[in-house]
């Protein structure tokens, strides 16, 4: 199974890229992982939140393929801890998905289209956290599953 992070615009701060990059560097030891990053739309400024939202919905969904499983970083998803996120990445592995692709939406979150075409929700945690923070934490998750799938000591219950 691969496994893919999209998200929208580039990292704004350094200290999130550096963070990022050594679970980016981590995670090919345990499967194919790769980041999709998309420009952010122009003039975003000159448009309303809702419109922002369609024209990201767009972009994305133009690079989804059919058979894609897709899950939303998405404050309203559902909430699980690192352990059942662990369990959760397993089942998806074991059914045969070829593609996985993680969304990061824009500040405004998503569109209707992105809603109905999504195969999952899920929320890192009842608090919220900039789209921007979210890449690192995200990251941080999937590696942590990742070890705990394999019974590596990352992880301490």
């Amino acid at each position: 199974m691969k496994v893919e992070l999209w998200m929208v615009g580039k990292t704004a701060e350094a200290y999130l890229e550096t963070g990022m990059a050594i679970y980016e560097k981590r995670l090919p030891h345990y499967l194919p992982f790769q980041k999709q990053v998309f420009p952010d739309i122009k003039n975003a400024k000159n448009l309303d939140q809702a419109s922002l939202k369609v024209k990201e919905g767009e972009a994305f969904l133009k690079k989804l393929d059919k058979r894609d499983f897709l899950v939303l970083l998405d404050e309203n998803g559902k909430v699980s801890s690192s352990v059942q996120f662990a369990n959760q990445l397993e089942k998806w592995n074991i059914q045969g998905i070829d593609r996985l692709v993680f969304l990061i939406g824009g500040a405004y979150g998503f569109s209707d289209e992105v809603y109905d075409r999504a195969n999952h929700k899920m929320s890192l945690s009842p608090m919220t956290f900039s789209h921007q923070m979210v890449r690192l934490i995200f990251l941080e998750q999937l590696y942590r599953a990742c070890s705990i799938n394999k019974g590596e000591p990352y992880h301490h219950e």
